[in-house]
């Protein structure tokens, strides 16, 4: 069990789907915690705090990281298909803005830096959303290990529940149930997901607090892997909805089927030169191009 430590937490991007939750479960364990987002949040309570700011607002973010030991980011891109129209938007929030972040964090010698990753950054699928989750995970080890910043990233699976918004996928399908009295899924037949409850990722994200998950990745989804049209048949049922499920059968650019294809880092073809400088005789003859 996770000891009640009153620690100040800022979390970036807390007034959203994920965030909102999890800054709920940091003040049911006692944590003090400060949200920091575009908008007001539509569930803070009395015992948080609300600032509105932009993360891309450096002069902001370090006044509100001075005064935290642990923080959060929830912040930026979080919609893979909003990542494909706008992939430098995405670059600016998910790597940028994440390494100046890093840079304040480390300055002010904040205790823990959390990082919302997704499954998809260890994978070939996910389009400009993958690369940058994988490549902000990548500044995050590198910078941490030079400046001894204490981190932990999270990689989420397929996330629902309550306060979800539009462009989650399991809210999705089910307006489209209630208000038309069909089932259509976008995806394909075979599809499977390991569904993770909102209320259990918010509460693991808050006890890998834990000393032991230092400087660790860590995956949140499901125990189980579930077929959709299994899914889909609970919600016909539920719904009494008695026409046939149907299926886009689609291949949606970025979107796994039954499991993210692991990421591996593109191999490199050597290329062979003819008739090259000799290196021992350039060296030797170093006058005419050092000076």
């Amino acid at each position: 069990m996770l000891k009640k430590y009153k620690k100040n937490v800022l979390v970036l991007g807390g007034s959203g789907f994920l965030g909102s939750h999890v800054c709920d479960a940091l003040t049911n364990y006692g944590y003090k915690v400060t949200i920091y987002d575009l908008k007001k949040s539509k569930w803070i309570n009395e015992k948080q705090k609300m600032v509105i700011g932009s993360l891309l607002n450096v002069k902001k973010l370090k006044n509100y990281v001075k005064k935290n030991n642990i923080i959060f980011n929830f912040a930026g891109v979080s919609d893979l298909d909003e990542a494909v129209k706008n992939p430098i938007s995405t670059i600016k929030l998910n790597i940028l803005a994440n390494m100046q972040l890093l840079k304040i964090c480390s300055h002010y010698k904040v205790s823990r830096y959390i990082y919302s990753s997704s499954i998809y950054a260890g994978s070939t699928q996910g389009g400009f959303y993958s690369a940058s989750k994988r490549s902000a995970e990548d500044y995050i080890k590198e910078f941490c290990t030079l400046s001894r910043l204490d981190y932990t990233i999270l990689r989420y699976g397929t996330v629902y529940g309550p306060r979800a918004t539009d462009t989650n996928s399991v809210k999705n399908i089910i307006k489209y149930a209630i208000k038309n009295k069909k089932i259509l899924y976008p995806g394909n037949k075979k599809s499977k997901r390991e569904y993770i409850h909102v209320k259990d990722a918010a509460k693991a994200s808050v006890e890998i607090l834990n000393k032991k998950f230092v400087n660790k990745c860590l995956m949140l989804t499901g125990k189980k892997s579930i077929k959709i049209i299994n899914f889909l048949k609970i919600l016909a049922n539920n719904l009494d909805i008695k026409g046939q499920i149907k299926f886009k059968n689609k291949e949606r650019y970025g979107h796994y089927i039954s499991k993210p294809k692991n990421y591996k880092i593109m191999k490199a073809e050597k290329l062979h030169f003819k008739n090259l400088h000799s290196f021992k005789e350039e060296i030797i003859n170093f006058k005419k191009w050092v000076y």
